[in-house]
């Protein structure tokens, strides 16, 4: 039985142009328009550039001569290959210049939607296996509710979208970008993708950070600009952590569609699509400029048969992998935002309730411990107990927020008084006034929890009663 072939990015780096899977014409115009860009280069400083062999440039360069578009121009003495630079003709900066009135896009090589796609089936994140353990390493020193962290492992072996939700300040967001750190193993990514003859910048230095070791190695490798055996794709970067994006109010329909801006005549991927292989976190869900339902509807495919379908300016609509847990992360609860049938298209609903008075007491004190107020002993207990009095009193949560901003306020008043914060209950009737807006609803804040209009409204009426 025949060894399957190797994953794209672990292949040979290409010795021909034929190699590389891209069109001669395309690489010849890649090559002119860093050329018009640049300036006269060698022929290794070309090949650091476009992260392709010198064998795989000359011939476009001979190319480019013969054409009359490009030509030779000795920079040193010593008689050799190394004093030889290229610069383009009046022709040839003519001819670059229309290709990046085109498209202008000149950096390096792209790889083809074919081998990226097969890339992402390699490093796919379903193959990720989450444990106990690994929970209890990425969540160590962390207070969260044990069984909203079993809900979450489980849901990260299932490969599918996930919905959190609870009350604002409950930990959601937080807790969504944890799960990052149980993603183990690094993956792959191309710097570009060439698609019906258009190129997609995709190697985002924000969304796709990756070890140094893995940077150096290539980076050395990059600037030989010699073709080796053994030597590896270049136009691919190595040992990128699986990435984990984030999205909240701003996030609309058009962004998720691949854009051309006219102006700049560069594409820009969707950051679902950069975020493949890893997580894409959807943050304050319902609170979007664009309606609950038409997000969600736009997602029913892509999570249905793990594929995306994008369009160029030009009007070619091609398909793309979808190979992303999707995190939606929401101050409702689930049926408030959607139907049965994207509803059912989600693993796992998973709500974070309100802290325990424990998972509080371990919030507070560490909170204290970060401001540097001492956090031991009868002064810490009483004030504890005073502050879950306050809780009680005006049906406020426990939700995990509140003890860092609340300590802070202690913090910033000890400044203001040039003085060592103290926890006493003048202090924390002064932060709990100024935190929640005394007087207003008993204290209770005003946004707390829309959850539900009925039962919201309910509990106001209430108050106003007693």
């Amino acid at each position: 039985m025949s060894a399957l072939p190797p994953a794209p990015a672990e292949a040979r780096a290409p010795r021909t142009v034929e190699e590389t899977g891209l069109p001669f014409l395309f690489l010849a115009e890649l090559v002119a328009k860093v050329l018009h860009q640049r300036g006269q280069m060698r022929l290794p400083e070309l090949a650091s550039h476009l992260k392709l062999g010198v064998g795989v440039i000359d011939p476009l360069i001979h190319f480019l001569r013969a054409e009359k578009l490009c030509e030779v121009a000795r920079t040193g003495n010593s008689g050799t290959d190394a004093d030889i630079s290229y610069l383009l003709t009046e022709g040839g900066r003519q001819r670059a210049a229309a290709a990046l009135g085109r498209n202008a896009y000149a950096g390096p090589a792209p790889v083809t939607l074919a081998a990226y796609t097969a890339q992402v089936q390699a490093q796919s994140v379903a193959g990720v296996h989450v444990t106990r353990a690994h929970m209890a390493a990425a969540f160590d020193g962390i207070v969260a509710n044990p069984r909203v962290l079993a809900q979450l492992g489980s849901a990260m072996n299932s490969g599918r979208a996930l919905f959190l939700h609870g009350q604002a300040g409950s930990g959601k967001t937080y807790l969504a970008e944890r799960l990052r750190d149980l993603l183990t193993g690094t993956i792959a990514v191309p710097y570009a993708l060439m698609v019906d003859g258009e190129v997609i910048p995709f190697f985002d230095s924000v969304q796709h950070t990756h070890c140094a070791d893995a940077t150096a190695s290539d980076a050395v490798a990059a600037s030989t600009g010699i073709d080796r055996g053994t030597a590896p794709d270049m136009r691919w970067v190595r040992g990128v952590r699986r990435p984990a994006a984030l999205a909240g109010g701003e996030l609309t329909l058009d962004i998720l569609d691949l854009r051309f801006d006219p102006h700049t005549r560069l594409y820009q991927a969707p950051p679902h699509l950069k975020s493949n292989n890893g997580i894409f976190i959807i943050d304050d869900l319902g609170r979007q400029r664009c309606s609950p339902e038409a997000l969600m509807n736009r997602w029913i495919v892509p999570m249905d048969r793990n594929v995306d379908y994008l369009t160029l300016h030009t009007g070619h609509t091609f398909q793309v992998p979808f190979d992303v847990i999707v995190v939606f992360s929401s101050n409702f609860v689930p049926h408030r935002l959607s139907d049965g049938a994207f509803l059912r298209r989600l693993g796992y609903k998973i709500e974070v309730p309100p802290a325990s008075n424990d998972e509080y007491a371990q919030l507070f004190r560490q909170a204290c411990a970060q401001a540097g107020i001492g956090a031991d002993g009868q002064v810490f207990a009483d004030a504890f107990a005073y502050l879950l009095d306050c809780h009680r009193e005006h049906g406020v949560p426990l939700l995990a927020c509140y003890p860092r901003d609340l300590v802070r306020q202690l913090r910033d008043l000890a400044r203001y008084e040039d003085r060592v914060p103290e926890l006493s209950r003048r202090t924390l009737d002064w932060a709990w006034d100024n935190y929640f807006a005394a007087g207003s609803q008993h204290g209770c804040p005003l946004e707390l929890e829309r959850r539900d209009r009925g039962t919201h409204e309910t509990r106001l009426e209430n108050l106003d009663a007693k």
